[in-house]
């Protein structure tokens, strides 16, 4: 039930007209329906998947009391290591066992050796690396004080599965999201409204841009071969703004709905490419992801109070390899997570770079020719390890990125027509840079507001392609 579908449209209605006309009082009358109206939706998928996040969730709930019962430091690391082994185990049997497996006999086979061993050709269950990593932030942040178990199961299980962001977040943290199933809801028609603009603005992001840069997209990718190296440079663009498009066009729409129902979710994407650097581009892409990594890999690691400048940079190498590994099992997007780590390292030769947070070109229409220039080099950057994320082996990435140093760039560039799209996005997107989404024009007169919502509905119906393309995420 992807959110670009009408059964979502009509599935949303019914739930969000129920929602309401239940009584507030108590909790757990709202709090149960929408614990079954995510599971609903979840099923809707692949039922038999259910199962999985029934255990995920029963496992860190029973694991994450006991943790915080017993006093024993030895017991407690026991516990925490049940809750890691169980969670982290499933997770490598459904995502990367196969993978494994794979890797083995074509190593076996590379010396001369044959492996008698077969796959699984297990089916990977949609969002399980999202609501896994959910679970496990709620044990780990017990077992390190930060916040207390709950006994209310109902919203507990209800936290873990919310259908809004379920399938591919926002990573959500207990002590952001946990407590607002806690809390009455009364209906406020301002949230909702705020909720109805970041969907329309997700929807528009997925069904005018990305999908419309998909076929482009993987036209160049499948024929690398027999395109000139300008057409590849195009598809290596074309691909950095539809997953940009694609993934916080669904974060948009997830922290929209999450609106309609009372609650607020952590913003996942800040206008990621106008970043001035590394740092500030995973400061400001996949928000949720990026900072538990850093929580809960990188800090335990060392962080940056290692004693040596290389151990330092092994821990920065290592948190964003395994975040490439997060994202799939297979070698390129471990070799792009390793490329973003390597970029992550020369602002920490160079000084501190966290001054870099506030908004680029902060009261000003244009950057500077210095804030241009590292845009741009950022940009490049991402684009080129986004070849990696985006090639199905990594013979396939050195081909693309070969053909692109050796084939004519003096040939006639074909497939522009995208360009329309990647320069409509960052022309809206640089305009509206210091708000949370493009459509907060609330300062607009009502008769621009409402052309603007009509424009953006309009395109959505006539150029969108809603409903055909599946959320590139949902494969994570």
């Amino acid at each position: 039930m992807a959110f670009n579908s009408s059964v979502f449209a009509i599935f949303l209605l019914i739930v969000f007209v129920f929602y309401w006309r239940l009584p507030s009082k108590p909790l757990e009358i709202r709090n149960a329906f929408l614990l079954i109206s995510s599971y609903i939706f979840y099923g809707w998928w692949d039922w038999h998947f259910l199962g999985l996040i029934l255990l995920n969730s029963t496992v860190d709930y029973v694991i994450g009391r006991s943790i915080y019962q017993v006093q024993v430091k030895r017991k407690r690391k026991l516990l925490l290591g049940i809750s890691l082994g169980i969670n982290l185990g499933i997770l490598g049997v459904f995502k990367y066992y196969d993978f494994f497996i794979n890797s083995t006999i074509e190593v076996l086979q590379a010396i001369g050796l044959q492996a008698n061993v077969h796959t699984l050709g297990i089916i990977l269950p949609v969002g399980i690396s999202f609501y896994t990593f959910q679970t496990l932030s709620y044990t780990l942040d017990i077992y390190q004080g930060k916040i207390i178990p709950t006994r209310n199961i109902i919203a507990y299980f209800a936290f873990v599965s919310f259908f809004p962001q379920l399938v591919a977040g926002p990573i959500e943290r207990a002590s952001n999201l946990l407590p607002q199933f806690l809390q009455s809801k009364i209906f406020n028609i301002e949230q909702a409204k705020e909720g109805l603009r970041q969907i329309l603005w997700g929807l528009f992001k997925k069904t005018v841009i990305a999908d419309n840069l998909a076929p482009y997209v993987d036209k160049i990718f499948s024929n690398y071969e027999t395109y000139p190296g300008s057409v590849l440079l195009l598809g290596a663009i074309y691909f950095a703004v539809q997953i940009y498009c694609d993934f916080s066009g669904y974060s948009d729409m997830a922290i929209g709905t999450a609106r309609l129902f009372g609650f607020d979710l952590k913003r996942n994407f800040a206008y990621p490419y106008f970043s001035r650097d590394i740092g500030e581009f995973w400061r400001r892409w996949h928000i949720s992801l990026s900072t538990w990594f850093r929580d809960y890999v990188y800090i335990p690691l060392g962080g940056n109070r290692t004693k040596t400048t290389l151990q330092h940079f092994s821990n920065i190498i290592f948190t964003f390899t395994i975040s490439g590994f997060w994202h799939g099992a297979n070698w390129t997007y471990v070799v792009w997570g390793f490329l973003n780590g390597l970029y992550y390292l020369p602002p920490f030769l160079r000084g501190p770079h966290r001054h870099l947070t506030e908004v680029v070109a902060t009261g000003r229409w244009f950057p500077t020719p210095l804030e241009l220039f590292q845009i741009a080099r950022t940009f490049i950057l991402i684009a080129f390890a986004w070849i990696f994320f985006r090639a199905t082996t990594f013979s396939h990435a050195i081909g693309f990125i070969a053909h692109i140093g050796t084939n004519s760039w003096l040939a006639p560039l074909r497939h522009t027509k995208g360009l329309w799209y990647v320069l409509l996005i960052l022309v809206i997107d640089w305009i509206q840079r210091d708000k949370q989404h493009p459509l907060e024009i609330a300062m607009l007169p009502r008769y621009s507001r409402w052309a603007i919502y009509y424009s953006i509905s309009l395109l959505i119906l006539f150029v969108g392609k809603t409903g055909h393309v599946p959320f590139i995420y949902f494969q994570f």
